[in-house]
């Protein structure tokens, strides 16, 4: 497609220009079609050193580094191209019996002279316009395979750090499910069916770039409800929504995960009240996704984890919403409260 429009618009230039003389003649009827193909001879020399640059000097001997032969064969091809039209004009004036008289030589050398700087000047624009041209064309492709190279970049380190979330969350949730299975055979099953749905997200909907915020809702909500098994009386969890039944919404799959699993790390005390409080929202706007937990800090002698997973999160987020997120955290009153609003209503199809 790019390649006809080219063509297109190549033809479209060259036609404006041999039609220029056959609209600027006369309205006496005094147009000649022989007289003005003969005179035409101008306009091809253009069309010559146009192409002649655009497809064999600029391309072999510019852009290959040889820009010395570059002049000396535009240079050559120009001035050989002025005296051939000088002649070929000449002769189609005696042809045409335009030229009456024969005027001092005095005038003769100036006259020549003044055309052939014309045509040079004339066929110089034509081959820096063809210069021009390929350099565009050049910085253009430049520009295509940077943003290509980047693009597979971006690709590459999201793959990376998807087939790091997996391992990192299943070695959680793993953990969880084996302290269970000594406390209560039952639960572990319960909890055993409900990593089953969990990992179905996990296998395939993370491997999409974007899923449904509805199913990113429920595969937290599983995950939640996976969590709560093994709670204490004295955890209070809620999970809430505020999205419409009918929400197009899209969103990175398992963007918010690392968050819901910061808040169970740190948010639960085996013997103080302690409270979770998760709330996703979104309209045709945003995506929000708010999250209150107490806070019980571990230990700084308690390297597991090392933050990974924040850090996959915030990592996610400049590379799929660059510049449309924003990320609040802070810690008051023995309190964590951390909210992830999205900016993006493309991924919103209502």
């Amino acid at each position: 497609m790019n390649k006809k429009i080219e063509f297109a618009l190549h033809l479209m230039a060259w036609v404006i220009i041999f039609l220029t003389p056959m609209m600027m003649s006369g309205r006496a009827g005094d147009f000649n079609i022989t007289r003005y193909l003969f005179f035409s001879v101008a306009q091809t020399t253009l069309v010559i050193v146009f192409y002649v640059n655009y497809f064999v000097l600029v391309p072999k001997y510019y852009f290959g580094g040889k820009r010395s032969l570059f002049f000396v064969y535009n240079v050559a091809i120009i001035l050989t191209l002025s005296f051939a039209i000088q002649l070929w004009i000449t002769h189609c004036m005696s042809f045409f019996g335009i030229a009456h008289g024969n005027p001092p030589k005095t005038h003769d050398r100036p006259s020549s002279l003044v055309f052939i700087v014309k045509d040079v000047i004339n066929l110089v624009m034509s081959a820096v316009m063809s210069t021009a041209i390929c350099l565009g064309k050049q910085l253009h492709k430049a520009e295509d395979e940077r943003k290509e190279a980047e693009q597979a970049k971006t690709v590459a380190e999201l793959k990376n750090l998807r087939a790091q979330i997996n391992p990192h969350f299943l070695l959680n949730t793993l953990n969880n499910i084996y302290a269970l299975t000594a406390i209560d055979a039952s639960r572990a099953q319960k909890a055993i069916d409900e990593l089953s749905r969990i990992l179905r997200h996990v296998l395939y909907d993370n491997e999409r770039p974007f899923i449904s915020l509805t199913d990113e809702v429920k595969f937290l909500d599983d995950y939640v409800s996976l969590m709560r098994i093994r709670l204490a009386k004295n955890v209070r969890v809620s999970f809430t929504t505020d999205i419409a039944p009918n929400s197009q919404a899209n969103i990175a799959p398992m963007i918010f995960i690392s968050l819901v699993e910061n808040a169970f790390k740190h948010g639960v005390s085996t013997t103080e009240p302690s409270f979770i409080l998760i709330h996703i929202e979104a309209d045709n706007k945003h995506i929000a996704c708010t999250i209150r937990n107490s806070n019980y800090p571990k230990p700084k002698s308690d390297n597991s984890g090392h933050g990974i997973g924040l850090r996959q999160v915030k990592r996610r987020l400049e590379l799929i919403y660059p510049g449309k997120y924003e990320w609040k955290r802070e810690t008051t009153n023995n309190e964590y409260l951390s909210t992830i609003i999205i900016h993006d209503t493309k991924l919103c199809n209502n």
